[in-house]
């Protein structure tokens, strides 16, 4: 069985076959999908299926392209209270995001560290985001003490250096759909050297679909072509790859069923 750590099936993607997409996943030996609420229209949708399906489970958390419209002191309570509900999971996803020019940096910084601080009182994990900003979110990561309660990396796609710091610092490092890209030499290559009991495998479903639907509309069920590229990469199985990452993913998130 699989785990996708990192979907977006609350998204008006699926909103004509959503019920068919879910099912599609479960056919595929998909038996966990970790759903990402990440600004005030998402969180809700995803508890909502949170507590629909026994299998989906939640993560919360304010998204760095979105910082600039959080009400920092309201919207950190919110997410505090539903980290008490049963389905949540992490707080997430939350990082850097210096590719969309939506949100000041210093906003960012300030909304990601905040987070960080929140995660570190309730004692979740939190789930990263990070595009174009690798130094500064290892920094901030150090500074706040993140290791305290660790995480993922979410869709990783830096370097094997900022890999290594990040597995020192208590993360598990995630590959999706990108991993199968023909031309993705240093994803590989860093999916090769992190150790097997710290890779996590995802769809980030819709965006992201792996090879060969690269380009159209991912969903969770393709996190099995995931599995089958990294089971190729580390030598082993897509069994064993399964079996492992599901373990990392259970362990991570403190999924216990």
């Amino acid at each position: 069985m699989l785990i996708d750590t990192h979907a977006h099936l609350d998204s008006p993607k699926f909103d004509n076959d959503r019920e068919e997409v879910i099912a599609r996943a479960l056919e595929a030996g998909i038996d966990t999908i970790v759903n990402i609420g990440f600004n005030r229209e998402t969180i809700p949708t995803t508890m909502a299926l949170a507590e629909k399906y026994p299998f989906i489970y939640a993560v919360v958390g304010w998204h760095p392209t979105d910082a600039i419209d959080m009400k920092l002191e309201e919207d950190l309570a919110w997410i505090e209270r539903l980290c008490s509900h049963p389905k949540v999971v992490a707080i997430g996803e939350i990082g850097l995001d210096y590719y969309w020019d939506t949100s000041p940096k210093e906003i960012q910084h300030t909304v990601f560290r905040e987070q960080i601080r929140l995660a570190k009182r309730l004692n979740k994990p939190i789930v990263i985001h990070n595009r174009d900003a690798h130094e500064d979110i290892v920094r901030l990561l150090k500074e706040e003490k993140a290791e305290e309660v660790g995480g993922i990396m979410h869709c990783f796609s830096g370097s094997w250096e900022t890999a290594r710091k990040c597995l020192d610092m208590n993360f598990y490092i995630s590959f999706g759909g990108p991993v199968t890209f023909k031309n993705a030499r240093v994803p590989k290559e860093v999916l090769e050297r992190v150790p097997l009991d710290r890779l996590l495998l995802e769809t980030d479903a819709p965006y992201l679909a792996p090879h060969p639907h690269r380009g159209k509309r991912n969903e969770s069920a393709y996190v099995r072509l995931v599995a089958e590229t990294a089971a190729e990469i580390k030598g082993i199985s897509v069994d064993e790859m399964a079996h492992i990452t599901s373990e990392n993913g259970r362990r991570c998130l403190g999924i216990t069923r």
